[in-house]
């Protein structure tokens, strides 16, 4: 059919479609909750499409009634999606972890702000520990949850780098008034300063609905320019002082633009950062050796060269930027893991060849905590090719394995032999270092 002559509902089906396709992404990466303003906005615009659908006559004509039901399907299912991004279970545990942060920024930092003691070791073991289960949240590379997980982690990690900058750096502490009259107003724009801290934490946290971002602004810009108006008379001393204060300042205004900037950036999108690039190139060469060492006919002839290149692999990670993003520590210590705990594999291997070529009379608990140590060489060859999840039934094996040897080694009894009790504690803590390493490979986690 020419488009000159198409039907007026065919044509009014097409205009509805691309409105409900204008804002599809908005719905893909909608990274909120059911009772954000967003969630109704985009319900609302969703829903009233569908109206305008049923709307359409379609004058019982079979190709009409088929374009119809294709642009209903089309909305609902973007409702759908919608509806399942603001109700994940991961968003909503990503929502529980932050409300325990809100409850931790209540308790311990909005009354620091208002006069009260010191920040304690407690808060900063309490946001760690928020910061680390965050980051541990599995998104599955569902685009709305490494959204809200990313938007999540930026706001706490504002507050704990806010708190600690304010601990280890003060302004140099007010100069005495009689130095200058410019001195008594900076001492007063400080004061206001360490208010407006408190007032940004309990923002970005969500637990002072009585400001606002924007208003913050306003009173920060405001004292900058208070700042800026002062005449120093040339007083070196006093120039820097209102410069630390101006820097402190400027500082709680780039915070303030953290909700702007995750909105228009897709720095939550780790895929193409530059830090996690260099891990994965480094874990990438990792495999590789791996796979070279797992398949040689003659592995001893590798052991050397292969631990060589995987210490510079560690040197590589070293040097990798953390960007201030706990996601990016974590990709970090788990790459770092995977390359020492093929590291390890190698030193077993190298000490059960050099034991097979040098056999001597040896107290039969030592000779025990061998065998036990040969059986987990064998065991993490096994777990360095494991690719799967924990409700596999080759992780239950190997779990059980390793279980086994810990039983083996518990019951070697060394004598009162020094030598061979030191020898089962290292091999009870290799075993266990396996294991760990098998849960750390079957966590499914990602960045």
């Amino acid at each position: 059919m020419e488009m000159g002559n198409q039907h007026p509902s065919i044509s009014r089906l097409q205009e509805i479609q691309k409105e409900v396709k204008s804002i599809e992404q908005q719905v893909i990466g909608f990274s909120g909750l059911s009772d954000d303003k967003n969630y109704k906005k985009l319900e609302r615009i969703l829903t009233k499409q569908l109206f305008e659908i049923d709307s359409v006559d379609t004058e019982g004509k079979g190709d009409i009634q088929q374009a119809r039901k294709r642009a209903a399907r089309e909305t609902e299912r973007l409702l759908k999606e919608l509806e399942q991004n603001a109700n994940h279970p991961h968003r909503l545990e990503i929502q529980s972890i932050f409300k325990e942060a809100q409850s931790l920024v209540k308790e311990k930092i909005v009354p620091f702000y208002s006069g009260g003691n010191c920040v304690t070791d407690e808060f900063e073991e309490g946001i760690q520990d928020i910061i680390l289960r965050l980051t541990h949240v599995k998104t599955g590379g569902k685009i709305s949850l490494r959204k809200a997980r990313y938007h999540t982690l930026t706001k706490i990690c504002a507050v704990q780098e806010i708190i600690e900058d304010c601990m280890k750096k003060q302004p140099s502490l007010p100069l005495s008034e009689d130095a200058h009259p410019s001195v008594a107003k900076i001492n007063s724009v400080m004061c206001e300063v360490n208010k407006a801290r408190g007032t940004l934490i309990a923002l970005l946290m969500g637990v002072n609905s009585n400001e606002t971002c924007r208003h913050l602004s306003c009173v920060l810009s405001g004292l900058i320019a208070a700042l800026d108006a002062l005449d120093v008379c040339g007083r070196t001393e006093i120039r820097n002082y209102r410069k630390e204060v101006v820097e402190d300042i400027n500082k709680l205004l780039k915070y303030l633009d953290l909700e702007e900037e995750a909105d228009t950036t897709y720095a939550f999108d780790l895929g193409q950062n530059h830090s996690i690039l260099k891990i994965e190139k480094v874990l990438k060469r990792m495999r590789e050796i791996k796979n070279e060492l797992l398949q040689a006919q003659n592995p001893p002839e590798l052991y050397l060269s292969s631990k060589t290149e995987l210490q510079g692999l560690i040197g590589q990670l070293d040097e990798v930027s953390l960007e201030k993003n706990p996601c990016i520590r974590e990709a970090r210590r788990r790459a770092v893991i995977e390359v020492q705990t093929l590291i390890t594999y190698i030193d077993l291997k190298e000490a059960l060849e050099k034991r097979k070529a040098f056999v001597c009379e040896e107290h039969p608990s030592h000779k025990a905590v061998w065998d036990v140590l040969g059986n987990l060489s064998e065991i993490q060859g096994e777990v360095l090719s494991f690719d799967g999840n924990r409700t596999d039934k080759n992780y239950m094996r190997l779990e059980e394995l390793l279980t086994k040897q810990l039983l083996a080694l518990d019951a070697v009894d060394p004598q009162g032999e020094e030598k061979c009790k030191a020898s089962r504690k290292q091999a009870v803590k290799l075993a266990q270092n396996i294991l760990s390493y098998l849960d750390l490979k079957s966590d499914e986690w990602e960045y």
